[in-house]
């Protein structure tokens, strides 16, 4: 019999734990989906969350809540918060969350490697009957990644399939672009600067009276759109 444990998955996001059993909340932020706003650092600092941790420390011996530093750090909250915080996310995704716990507690997760040579052929076989499903959208998702160019988030929007002010929304929920203060335009976060997903175009354009006016636009490159089409194809499927 094997000694692998497997992990709870939700939504393709492995939920680590720690040494005592705590799960990460950093890996069911990702799992939600990553929105800023559903960050485990809001839902910490209310005060419902603090009077929940303070019942919980009277009913048991374990530490409810741990933070560990690094790489590989993260906050780690007994089951019980963690499936608060998934219910703060949404309804929906704390039944998920619940469900995906109670599996993982009875042994009913999937098992992680094929246990018999006939589980592992099938396994095989399902592989790559995906892979060659999904091998044409790869392969024009790479053409569109290496192409020149870049779209303005409206027209990134219209290739997405998606209005332009949910694009904004998500874009800005997720940190890719962002306003400075005081200026009405969107500027991309450096780290999508640097990732190449996004870009700055700045256009000289004439006023009626002559003088010229700088603007500056942020812009999806082809590298972000290929990108963001994976995301939110994953954020779907979740």
């Amino acid at each position: 019999m094997s000694n692998i444990i497997q992990l709870p998955i939700i939504a393709g996001v492995e939920i680590t734990t720690d040494a005592a059993g705590r799960f990460n909340l950093n890996a069911l932020h990702r799992a939600s989906g990553g929105k800023k706003k559903d960050g485990p650092t809001y839902w910490m600092a209310l005060n419902s969350t603090a009077k929940l941790i303070e019942e919980l420390r009277g009913l048991t011996t374990e530490i409810p809540v741990v933070t560990n530093e690094g790489r590989y750090g993260g906050t780690y909250v007994h089951e019980l918060l963690a499936i608060s915080y998934a219910g703060w996310i949404s309804p929906a995704f704390q039944l998920k969350v619940n469900q995906v716990f109670i599996d993982y507690r009875t042994g009913n997760l999937r098992p992680a490697i094929p246990q018999t040579l006939p589980e592992a052929l099938k396994l095989a076989a399902e592989a790559m009957e995906q892979r060659d499903r999904l091998k044409p959208k790869a392969e024009a998702l790479d053409r569109i990644a290496s192409s020149d160019g870049s779209l303005c988030i409206t027209d990134a929007a219209k290739s997405l399939q998606m209005r332009p002010r949910d694009l904004f929304r998500w874009l800005d929920e997720h940190d890719w672009i962002y306003r400075r203060a005081g200026c009405s335009h969107w500027v991309g976060y450096s780290e999508k600067l640097k990732q190449g997903c996004v870009e700055h175009k700045v256009t000289v354009v004439s006023r009626t009276d002559g003088s010229e006016k700088t603007t500056e636009q942020v812009r999806v490159t082809p590298k972000g759109l290929v990108r963001l089409a994976r995301e939110m194809n994953r954020q779907a499927a979740a």
